[in-house]
């Protein structure tokens, strides 16, 4: 082989070495952010892109929903009360060129703000509120975080507060209240339950003593329920004026009635 056959076929290798190094391929989620000679180049789709070797650098910017962990912070509610609370975020890129351009790296800074956030957000609530009502303050979460990341390119969807530690001694204290509660519900309702039994039987009553005849019945019946248990003794009162007329005729003294 002649030198210049040489030369031929080590400077094809070459331009082929180069031109497999200078070939970039882009999934369908990922977005390229291309700098030439530190200059910013139109953004790159997804497919086979050619880059110049030395030249071109280029920042892969992934645009699918990524999950971000807050860690446990630990805060202290509007009411004094200390607590352990760690949330989850979701958050998307729907600018690339932001994404890399305003920020250094957005997600630990999403991450960053999204800690500090979640402190100043349940350091205004209530206990009561952080454990009941945690959808009010995920929407607040949301937009206050989402507002902050805007400028960045990114889109903060979802906020959820996962967990609320609270000390063992108030863990107690709202189990005494949960139950004075309940004791202060049934109290109400056997109050009503008496009221209501009360009302019934003055209703009763009035009905009773329009006929003396069924309160005789009355008593009577409520001895026969009584004297079915042969062991016990029953001293059951009787009005004056069902015995009366008895008592009268036993009196020496009676005027005996006069013959029809």
């Amino acid at each position: 082989m002649s030198p210049g056959a040489g030369v031929a076929v080590v400077s094809a290798v070459l331009v082929f070495v180069l031109l497999i190094c200078s070939l970039r391929v882009l999934r369908e989620y990922e977005r390229g952010v291309a700098f030439r000679l530190g200059r910013l180049r139109p953004l790159l789709a997804p497919g086979v892109r050619l880059l110049v070797v030395g030249f071109d650098k280029m920042i892969r910017v992934d645009l699918r929903l990524i999950t971000l962990t807050i860690p446990p912070q630990e805060v202290i509610t509007k009411d004094n009360v200390p607590a352990r609370v760690n949330a989850v975020v979701l958050f998307q890129v729907v600018d690339p060129v932001k994404s890399v351009m305003a920020v250094e790296n957005h997600a630990v800074a999403t991450s960053q703000i999204a800690q500090t956030t979640l402190r100043s957000v349940v350091g205004r609530a209530e206990l009561d509120t952080l454990l009941a009502h945690r959808d009010d303050l995920n929407a607040d979460l949301r937009m206050t975080i989402d507002a902050q990341t805007e400028p960045w390119g990114v889109h903060v969807k979802v906020v959820e507060i996962k967990d609320v530690e609270i000390p063992e001694s108030m863990q107690r204290a709202m189990a005494r209240e949960a139950e004075a509660e309940r004791e202060r519900r049934a109290k109400i309702i056997n109050a009503r339950g008496e009221l209501q039994a009360s009302e019934e039987l003055r209703q009763a009553a009035d009905t009773l003593s329009r006929s003396p005849a069924s309160i005789q019945l009355r008593y009577l019946q409520t001895l026969l329920e009584l004297g079915a248990d042969q062991n016990s003794t029953v001293v059951f009162p009787l009005p004056i004026d069902i015995i009366g007329p008895f008592l009268s005729s036993l009196r020496p003294d009676a005027t005996p009635p006069s013959p029809r």
